[in-house]
C-alpha cells in the first residue's frame, strides 16, 4: 500500500464518545473509504451492511497476516497467542474448529445455565450490599466483569486468585496508557497462559482446557501454540466482550425507561432484547482486519491485493438499508439478525454461551434492582479512546430516581 499522508483520519475525540455519528456521515458519503488509523496505518473501511456481511464470508479476504502487502505493521501478538481461530484461514480454521467445538456442544453449554444463573444471583447479592454501603457503585467492577470472569475462569480451571489479574492485563492490552504498558501486559498474558497449559497438562482435570489438551480428531491434535492461543481467545473474548455488552446494554436500558418498563413487565421478551442489544451496543466496532489475496471489488471500489480491509460491524448495525430506523432501540424489533457474533466460518464458537450469560445478567439486574439509576448524567460517562472497541471505562449507578436536570 502506497503511503498517503493526505488520507482522512476520522477517529477523533468526538468519535470515541459517539462513533455512530461518524459512521453515518461516512456511509452517506460512500460505502467504502480509504482512511488512516490513529497509528498512521492505512485501511479500507467498509460501512454498508450488505458489503460487511459479504466480506465476512468472502474467502478472498484472508485473516492471515502473511497476505498483508509489505508486511503487516498493525497490532500484533506473539505467535503463541496469535495461532487462534480469528487469525487462521479456512483449512486450518476448520481443523481447529472441529477439535474445539466438541467442548461447545449445545448440550454442554445448556448444562451451564444453572451455574450461570446461580453466579448472577450471588454477584447480585454482593452488588446490593455495596449499593447500600457506598451509595454509588461502578457496575462494571462490581458486577459486569465479574460474571464472565468467574464463568470462563471455571470453564478453564483458572485459579481464582489469578482471574482478575488476567482480566486487568487484557484491559490494559486493549486500552493501554503507553506502548510500555501494552508490551508488559502482553508479556504477562503470554507467561501466565504458558504456565496454565503446562500445569493442566501435568495434572489434567474436569475442565475445558484439559479437554482441549486431550482433544484428537483422526490422530490430529492441537500444537502447543494452538493450545495457548485458544486458551487466550476463550479467556479474552469470553470475558472482555461479554462484560461490555452487559455494561453498555444496561446503560441503554436505563436511557430508555419505556423499553425497560416493557421488559420488566414481560420477561419473556428478554431473548429478543438480548439480540437487539447485541445489534445496538456491541462493543466490537470492527471485525478482525482482512487482506485481499487478489484485487477485490467492494462497494464499487477495487481494493488492491494485500491492502488492509476493516469491515465495520457498528456501521452495518446502523445501516438504514438493512435495519428500519436503525438508531432506535426497540426490543420489539422483529428482525433480530445482526453481525455481532460474526458470520461465515468465523461465527463465534461461544455464541450460545454468550447469549446465556447476557440473558442471565440482564434478567437478574432488572428483577433484583427495580430502582437502579445512573449516578451521573449519561453524557458525563467516559469511553475508551479506541476505534476498535466502544466500551465504557466505568458505569456509576445507585438506587433511586435520578436528580439532575
Amino acid at each position: 500500500m502506497t503511503q498517503n499522508p493526505d488520507l482522512p483520519q476520522p477517529f477523533d475525540a468526538a468519535h470515541f464518545a459517539d462513533p455512530y455519528a461518524t459512521y453515518e456521515r461516512l456511509r452517506e458519503e460512500a460505502p467504502v473509504h480509504h482512511v488512516r488509523l490513529p497509528d498512521g496505518s492505512e485501511v479500507w473501511l467498509v460501512l454498508r451492511e450488505s458489503d460487511v456481511r459479504a466480506g465476512l464470508a468472502d474467502p478472498r479476504l484472508s485473516v492471515n497476516k502473511a497476505h498483508a502487502g509489505n508486511g503487516y505493521k498493525g497490532f500484533s501478538l506473539p505467535p503463541a497467542l496469535d495461532a487462534n481461530l480469528l487469525n487462521i484461514d479456512p483449512d486450518d480454521h476448520m481443523r481447529l474448529r472441529r477439535l474445539v467445538s466438541k467442548a461447545f456442544t449445545p448440550r454442554y453449554v445448556e448444562g451451564m445455565r444453572q451455574q450461570i444463573e446461580g453466579a448472577s444471583e450471588q454477584l447480585a447479592d454482593a452488588f446490593a450490599e455495596r449499593l447500600k454501603a457506598d451509595g454509588a457503585v461502578d457496575l462494571i467492577t462490581a458486577f459486569a466483569n465479574l460474571l464472565p470472569v468467574a464463568l470462563i475462569g471455571d470453564l478453564l480451571a483458572v485459579p481464582e486468585a489469578d482471574r482478575h489479574a488476567f482480566a486487568g492485563w487484557v484491559t490494559t492490552m486493549l486500552d493501554p496508557g503507553s506502548s510500555g504498558e501494552l508490551v508488559a501486559a502482553i508479556g504477562r498474558i503470554h507467561r501466565f497462559l504458558l504456565d496454565l497449559v503446562a500445569d493442566r497438562r501435568a495434572e489434567p482435570g474436569d475442565d475445558l482446557l484439559s479437554e482441549l489438551i486431550a482433544a484428537r480428531d483422526e490422530g490430529d491434535r492441537l500444537s502447543e501454540d494452538e493450545l495457548v492461543s485458544l486458551a487466550f481467545l476463550i479467556l479474552m473474548a469470553g470475558s472482555e466482550n461479554t462484560q461490555h455488552v452487559i455494561s453498555g446494554g444496561l446503560l441503554v436500558l436505563l436511557d430508555h425507561p419505556d423499553q425497560l418498563a416493557v421488559l420488566r413487565a414481560d420477561p419473556g421478551l428478554m431473548p429478543r432484547a438480548v439480540e437487539e442489544l447485541l445489534r445496538y451496543v456491541n462493543p466490537n466496532q470492527m471485525a478482525i482486519r482482512r487482506f485481499p489475496t487478489e484485487p477485490v471489488e467492494i462497494g464499487g471500489v477495487t481494493v488492491p491485493s494485500g491492502d488492509t480491509v476493516l469491515l465495520c460491524l457498528a456501521a452495518a448495525h446502523r445501516d438504514p438499508e438493512r435495519h428500519a430506523d436503525p438508531d432506535r432501540f426497540d426490543i420489539h424489533r422483529e428482525d433480530t439478525t445482526h453481525l455481532a457474533l460474526g458470520h461465515g466460518i468465523h461465527y463465534c464458537l461461544g455464541a450460545a454461551l454468550a447469549r446465556i450469560q447476557l440473558h442471565s445478567a440482564f434478567s437478574t439486574l432488572i428483577r433484583r434492582f427495580p430502582e437502579l439509576a445512573l449516578a451521573v448524567p449519561s453524557g458525563d460517562l467516559a469511553w475508551r479512546t479506541s476505534f476498535r472497541s466502544h466500551a465504557l471505562r466505568e458505569l456509576p449507578v445507585r438506587l433511586g430516581l435520578q436528580t439532575w436536570p
